[in-house]
């Protein structure tokens, strides 16, 4: 018995077809997830052990700087 064969152009039935505006979204939301969860971590940085100067000040600017590659990430993803 043979086999039916799709044109190329055309998607099998059984693949799942996601578009476009589909992945970009859930990556959207994966980006404001991570922002959140970096935003959280520089607060508790900047707060934590009840005020006392944090000795790692590299991990504060590696952080700001991981924020503000997300925000761009996230303009780019807004005027596309």
């Amino acid at each position: 018995m043979k086999k039916e064969q799709t044109p190329k152009n055309q998607p099998e039935k059984n693949a799942t077809a996601h578009t476009v505006a589909d992945k970009s979204l859930a990556s959207k939301i994966e980006l404001m997830k991570e922002l959140n969860e970096k935003r959280l971590s520089l607060h508790d940085i900047r707060f934590g052990i009840a005020g006392s100067k944090s000795k790692n000040v590299k991990e504060q600017k590696n952080i700001k700087k991981e924020i503000a590659r997300i925000h761009t990430k996230l303009g780019i993803m807004a005027r596309a």
